[in-house]
This record gives structure tokens, sequence and C-alpha cells, in this order.
């Protein structure tokens, strides 16, 4: 609005000014105009994709830890595209499963400066091609060839997932393995069907990642890449939208600073999605937390 210096329009433009900075929380110091922040800057919404077990058990770690700090927290799943679309547009906060730099980069060059790197929690987590550990095979290179073992068949997760873009679009084609049926499905359509095969003895080829509980809960093995197709190894990261660290300064700081190895994760994923079936993950991280109150006070201390 343009200010004229007419004493009428004065008058009127600092009566008006008067009852914005009112509305707005200014302080009675006559300072300037405040944006509400941390725990007054309402809920944090964090954005899980869908099946990936490492997000929802960290998502809902953090929930622990943001909920004792006093902070309200709501967190919805969906499919890794509509998560990182969400972020974006500003209508989640973070996301704590951003696999970089293979599985969600082309989501990161997509979006921008409308997202913000956070902190990363875990290093050196690959993707893989897993098999049943007594296959009589143990590399990618040898599969196409033994394709009929598996039944002609490799067995995918979710069709936004960044390991599935991979596997189309790199994996397939660089072992020949468009002789099988890639049947992308669901991560736990996938866990399903590799249960079922090790508990009947049967050869099975599925798509997975560590760090997994799958690993602990299953006799596999994942299969050599001798030419790299599945990409280095990835970190995970949290990201915010680009306002995340603006609005919530204290948690965009503990979360820079936090950390988890294979050991801290695997034991919080396994009491969630073996011991307790994915059926009461608070209950689960009210467990881990007990046992790994140190650890945790220590992230916002």
């Amino acid at each position: 609005m343009k200010i004229t210096r007419r004493s009428g329009a004065v008058i009127a433009s600092a009566t008006a000014l008067a009852l914005t900075l009112a509305a707005c929380g200014s302080d009675t110091d006559g300072g300037s105009e405040d944006t509400a922040t941390g725990a007054d800057a309402g809920p944090i919404t964090i954005g899980i994709h869908s099946g990936w077990e490492e997000g929802i058990a960290v998502s809902h770690l953090w929930q622990h830890i943001l909920e004792e700090q006093g902070y309200e927290v709501e967190m919805e799943t969906a499919d890794a595209g509509v998560v990182f679309t969400g972020l974006a547009q500003g209508d989640y906060d973070v996301n704590f499963d951003t696999w970089l730099p293979s599985t969600h980069g082309h989501y990161i060059e997509e979006y921008g400066d409308d997202v913000a790197e956070l902190g990363t929690w875990f290093e050196e987590a690959p993707l893989t091609i897993a098999v049943n550990e007594d296959a009589p095979i143990d590399s990618l290179a040898e599969l196409a060839d033994n394709a009929e073992l598996f039944g002609n068949r490799l067995v995918g997760i979710e069709s936004g997932a960044g390991l599935t873009k991979i596997t189309q679009e790199q994996v397939i084609p660089t072992y020949g393995l468009d002789v099988m049926d890639y049947l992308v499905s669901s991560t736990p359509a996938m866990l399903t069907e590799l249960s079922a095969a090790i508990d009947a003895g049967e050869n099975i080829a599925v798509t997975l990642w560590r760090p997994h509980w799958a690993y602990d809960a299953f006799p596999i093995k994942d299969l050599e890449d001798p030419e790299g197709a599945l990409g280095e190894p990835d970190d995970i990261y949290a990201y915010g939208n680009a306002d995340f660290a603006a609005t919530y300064p204290d948690v965009a700081e503990w979360i820079a600073g936090f950390q988890l190895d294979d050991e801290q994760l695997h034991s919080l994923e396994n009491i969630m999605f073996n011991e307790m079936n994915g059926e009461d993950n608070d209950a689960a991280v009210d467990q881990w937390v007990e046992e790994n109150q140190e650890f945790v006070d220590s992230i916002t201390g």
C-alpha cells in the first residue's frame, strides 16, 4: 500500500497500521512485526514414504522427541513423489527419508529451492537386489541366464520409489533382465512374497535396500552388482520445506546433529516391525526410548 503525505491519509494509515501490528502480535515497545516460530508456529507435519520402514521408524521417533519438547506433530503417509511435491508446496514440513544422491536425487533436482537439506542422519545405505541365501547365483550378471530358477520374476516395491526407477532404467537394461517380469507392487506385498518363498524353500529375487529388518528376519543375500547399475550407496537425509529452519530453528538444529548407526536403527525397526508387527508404533518407540534414554536426551540437550 502506498502512503501519501496528505494528513487525512496519514491518520487513516497510522490507525490501520496500529491495528495490523496488534493483530500480528507486535511487542508493546513498538517493535517490528513478529512471525510465530517454534512451537507457536503450529503443528509440524512429517511426510512419510509409504512402506519405507526406516522412514516410518525415525518419523515416529521424532514425533516422540518433538512432543516431549512441546511441539504438536502430524504425520501423513504417501508415495514418495507425493511427499516431495507436498514438501515443496509447503503441505508437509519435513521428511526424514531422503536418499541421496541416487534414489531421490531427481526429486531434489526438480524442486530445487523449494526444499532444503536439514542434515544427514544415516550413512552408507545401498540399494540392492536380494535373493534367498541358498540361491545358486551370486551376481546380477548371472540372473538373466537363470531367470527360470526364479520363476522369471523380479518382485519390486512402489511405483514412485526411486529404487523402482533405478531398477527400470538402469538395472534391467544393464543386465538384460527384460527376460523377467518386473512386478511393481508395494513393500508389504514384496515382503509377503519373500516370506512365502523362504518358507517354501523356493528361489526369489526382490528389490531391497539396507538398512532393512528383512536382513535379520530372513536368510537372504545381496547379488553383486559388477556394473554398478544400482549406484553408489546413498546417505539418508532429512529435508524440510524452504521455510522450515526459519520457522522451527530449534528443531532444525536438533535434526542437524541427529545420527543413527546400524545397530540403533536396526533395534528400533526390529521392535517396531518384528516384535510388534507394525501394530503399535508409538509403543515400539516408547520401548526403544526407554532402552536408549541417554541417547534420546542428547538430541535436544
